[in-house]
């Protein structure tokens, strides 16, 4: 069995301070992912015993990021998905292992206004490209804050939110395509009809107290990998960010 947890921390730094490392150990994962870590390197050093660190840091200070934390060694690690245009924000860490390729993501959010819609087609169509790339070579793990609730049933008030960033036909049809192109969204594999299943919340309008929230972390997997999907859980009552963890297990 591995166990792979994926969580956007919204500040590594203030999660910390709010119990990131308790939920960390606990969970034990032998695949630790995290988004939105808006830190620059060596702003912080973190001892996480038996775990290796890889980290890519946003050229803009305070911003975007990810990394990941790992128990297995991998073959090889990289950063981005080689396309400058996307490379500077610190969104992608891609690590091989033997069986598969793990892609940890920090979609880029299509902003107020949706004045960055249009980056983020192109951005979809071109990191959509990037994993079926790596899909030649062998099957593909994809995690994080995906920002986009696919369905109707992955928000609570879907009526309201149309033309929300995070909510529009067309983010929704770009998910629907990954999905088309050979993906699994993990949990609706397993719990296709699950409401009340939410991964973020606004810190407005007591959102998380009255559960108004979206699902918009993932694990996705290629589908040659579907028979080894276990479990795959969201962790909606860990406190310390905005959104919560989600996991996934692979027998």
């Amino acid at each position: 069995m591995t166990k792979l947890v994926s969580w956007n921390v919204n500040g590594l730094r203030a999660c910390i301070g709010k119990g990131f490392l308790d939920f960390f150990n606990e969970v034990n994962a032998d695949i630790f992912c995290i988004q939105e870590s808006k830190l620059q390197e060596g702003q912080l050093q973190l001892e996480l015993d038996g775990y290796e660190q890889f980290w890519n840091y946003a050229s803009k200070k305070g911003y975007s990021g990810t990394a990941v934390f790992t128990k297995i060694k991998p073959i090889s690690a990289f950063c981005g998905i080689g396309i400058e245009e996307h490379d500077t924000e610190g969104r992608v860490i891609t690590l091989e292992f033997e069986e598969y390729f793990l892609v940890n993501v920090y979609t880029p959010n299509s902003k107020r206004e949706l004045e960055r819609l249009e980056y983020r087609m192109k951005w979809e169509d071109d990191f959509r490209s990037y994993l079926k790339k790596l899909e030649e070579k062998k099957p593909v793990i994809i995690c994080g804050d995906m920002n986009v609730a696919h369905n109707d049933i992955d928000l609570k008030n879907p009526k309201t939110n149309r033309n929300s960033a995070g909510f529009t036909i067309q983010e929704r049809n770009k998910f629907t395509e990954l999905l088309s192109q050979g993906f699994i969204d993990t949990y609706r594999s397993l719990y296709p009809d699950k409401t009340d299943a939410y991964t973020w919340w606004s810190y407005m309008f007591n959102a998380r107290a009255k559960n108004a929230g979206w699902r918009i972390d993932y694990f996705c997997v290629s589908e040659c990998l579907k028979d080894r999907i276990e479990s795959a859980e969201i962790y909606s009552d860990v406190m310390g960010s905005d959104h919560c963890p989600v996991g996934l297990v692979l027998k």
